[in-house]
């Protein structure tokens, strides 16, 4: 596995831990504000994943189907692109 794809394995393992966490904070009955920056801090979280994955989506996928010269295949992956983007904006 690649440095950036062990990073991003990573930060999903921190990031199910925080989940556990926070399930644990709610059987605990802790306070609503304190579990609501935790689920905040996941989605945080969530999101630079999400970015990490997206950039290199762009740097390789993309950018080998710009490099192929295959007008179909640049198609495909620019309307991957738009629905995905579309369906985030919800």
């Amino acid at each position: 596995m690649a440095d950036a794809a062990k990073a991003k394995v990573q930060r999903l393992n921190r990031i199910a831990g925080q989940v556990r966490g926070v399930a644990q904070m709610i059987e605990d009955d802790r306070y609503c504000i304190d579990i609501l920056h935790q689920i905040a801090a996941i989605k945080s979280a969530l999101a630079k994943v999400e970015s990490l994955v997206l950039k290199d989506h762009a740097a390789c996928c993309v950018a080998e189907a710009i490099a192929s010269g295959d007008e179909a295949e640049q198609r495909a992956k620019f309307e991957e692109l738009v629905d995905l983007l579309e369906r985030n904006r919800k």
